[in-house]
């Protein structure tokens, strides 16, 4: 192996090492907006509230989770924000 090779091996195991603290950086946000999504997809198939899903929306799910989604169904519901 040339001296090329092994820095370009070490360069991609520090990328895919990289990678990996990203994922799990990110995880929790993940599965909470997942979580946060699948309430508000029970609430529109349930009780046929409608929310508008923007970048904005999936933010606040994505922090909040289910408190959050919740949030973003009353602010729906009251006409302030998500509005479809």
């Amino acid at each position: 192996m040339t001296g090329l090779e092994v820095l370009l091996l070490i360069l991609v195991l520090l990328l895919v090492l990289a990678a990996a603290q990203l994922v799990a950086i990110a995880r929790p946000f993940i599965v909470n907006a997942v979580g946060g999504l699948v309430v508000l997809y029970l609430a529109q198939v349930v009780f046929g509230v409608t929310v508008a899903v923007s970048p904005l929306t999936i933010g606040v799910v994505a922090v909040g989770g289910v408190p959050g989604s919740i949030l973003v169904l009353a602010l729906s519901l009251f006409g302030i924000a998500f509005v479809p």
